[in-house]
């Protein structure tokens, strides 16, 4: 990663909400009109291999996704451990938003998840029949009534139950249908509608959960996994489609390759959309920086809206244009501002002479065209030989390039 020179625009951009970028081909945002974001960082996140939270990560990011206005967080599975438990306890008790515990169709885990004071208990089995019959060890008409048992026991509290046909996408339609006329009889408040293994497409999952909507009258939820790149849009698909909400992970980790991303989910919301969530994007980079940090994953530098490529330009034509009006080589309704970001013009082999010639007045100097060009080649050349153009070398080249300082000028002229 090259070490980056930060160029501020000179004053904060806000959302456009207007149509100037989507005139033509691109001119209708009425697919969305709500959405809400479950967030499940803290529990399919930390499934990611290798990755463990402690109790006082999970505390530091629960903090932070209540102060954004997270809708749902899901703390944790809390049958899993004692420390698990108290975890999703003191997170239920200290945060506003509605907290979840995850417990599978068993009921020592139903209990382990009210005992936890969760607002919302998540309740789940699988319902294909690969994993019915070769994970599960069980039947058709045996995972019925275990779902029907647990939904009901859940209810019966007046704790809010959502349940999940798990590998819904790999399941026979008819059974599908079945399992989730049974919940719904059994007074069930969301369908969580998950894809597993990450199979499904934007269009087939569309119709998947129009189909599913036509046989409740539960709210739907949507889990999308990434194994093809497809999580974010399917779940926006899955919104498009009827659904209410959206379970997602910070930085799109989780099990493989990770679930539908907060943050691209969000922001495709908010941007594309031009649907408010309620979330505070602000703190969106923050929050990123502090799971990134506490999961052990790096996030990669080309990862939309949070990676350190996300906003910077290298190439001259880019960069010129950014300078001018950064809203012409970047979304134009998304900008660093709204993510708490900032933009980054970078010095490397692509640098033109208008990303040069900003720099170096930034740094005080006062060059002539044939000096710019002369700088502008030289840091093409070392950055070239694929090394870092700091702002030291950028000063080193200006020096020996006999470029005057800005002061040095005007002491000259007085």
């Amino acid at each position: 990663m090259r070490v980056q020179c930060l160029y501020k625009t000179s004053s904060p951009l806000t959302p456009v909400r207007g149509v100037e970028f989507f005139q033509g081909t691109l001119d209708s945002t009425d697919e969305i009109t709500s959405a809400r974001v479950f967030d499940t960082t803290l529990r399919d996140g930390e499934q990611s291999p290798g990755t463990s939270f402690s109790y006082d990560d999970k505390r530091q990011i629960a903090s932070i996704l209540d102060e954004m206005g997270t809708h749902v967080i899901e703390a944790g599975f809390p049958v899993n451990s004692d420390a698990e438990f108290e975890a999703v306890r003191d997170i239920a008790s200290s945060t506003s938003t509605t907290t979840c515990g995850l417990a599978r169709v068993v009921d020592t885990d139903i209990e382990a998840a009210l005992s936890s004071g969760v607002g919302m208990v998540h309740t789940f089995v699988s319902t294909s029949d690969v994993q019915i019959e070769d994970s599960m060890h069980a039947t058709r008409a045996e995972v019925r009534e275990r779902a029907v048992e647990s939904v009901e026991r859940v209810v019966e509290t007046g704790t809010t139950c959502m349940f999940s046909p798990m590998d819904a996408t790999r399941t026979d339609e008819e059974f599908l249908v079945d399992v989730i006329e049974a919940v719904t009889e059994a007074g069930v408040d969301w369908i969580n509608v998950p894809d597993t293994c990450g199979v499904a497409t934007p269009g087939r999952f569309r119709a998947m959960i129009e189909k599913v909507t036509a046989h409740t009258d539960a709210r739907i939820d949507v889990h999308t996994h990434d194994d093809f790149g497809l999580a974010t849009a399917n779940a926006l698909a899955g919104i498009e489609a009827g659904a209410d909400q959206a379970q997602v992970s910070v930085n799109s980790i989780g099990e493989r390759a990770g679930n539908a991303a907060y943050e691209e989910f969000v922001m495709a919301v908010e941007s594309l959309y031009q649907t408010d969530t309620g979330i505070d994007t602000t703190r969106i980079t923050e929050l990123s920086a502090v799971v990134e940090e506490k999961s052990g994953m790096d996030t990669p530098s080309n990862k939309p809206v949070v990676g350190d490529n996300a906003f910077s330009h290298e190439s001259g034509i880019h960069a010129a244009g950014v300078i001018e009006n950064s809203d012409t080589f970047e979304p134009g309704v998304m900008t660093p501002e709204m993510v708490g970001a900032e933009r980054r013009l970078v010095m490397g082999k692509h640098t033109g002479t208008h990303s040069v010639r900003e720099r170096l007045h930034e740094r005080g100097f006062d060059p002539t065209d044939e000096q710019v060009r002369a700088v502008t080649r030289r840091v093409k050349d070392y950055g070239a030989e694929k090394r870092h153009v700091t702002v030291n070398d950028l000063e080193r080249f200006a020096q020996e390039t006999d470029i005057d300082r800005q002061q040095e000028r005007e002491g000259v002229r007085l």
